[in-house]
């Protein structure tokens, strides 16, 4: 699995995790993130998309 932790491990982590966090708390950090990620992609779109301009030293 992951870094050599099994199932039972993952599990154990995931309750401490909602345990010190709670679940809205961790529903919320989880829509932020999404929020921010769909910001990135974004502007990397934009800047992807964008005309480069091109410099000249004359």
């Amino acid at each position: 699995m992951i870094a050599g932790l099994g199932t039972t491990e993952l599990l154990i982590i995931l309750v401490v995790v909602l345990l010190i966090f709670g679940v809205g708390r961790i529903g919320k950090l989880g829509g932020e993130m999404g929020t921010a990620v769909q910001s990135f992609r974004k502007g990397i779109r934009e800047t992807s998309t964008a005309p480069e301009k091109e410099e000249s030293n004359g």
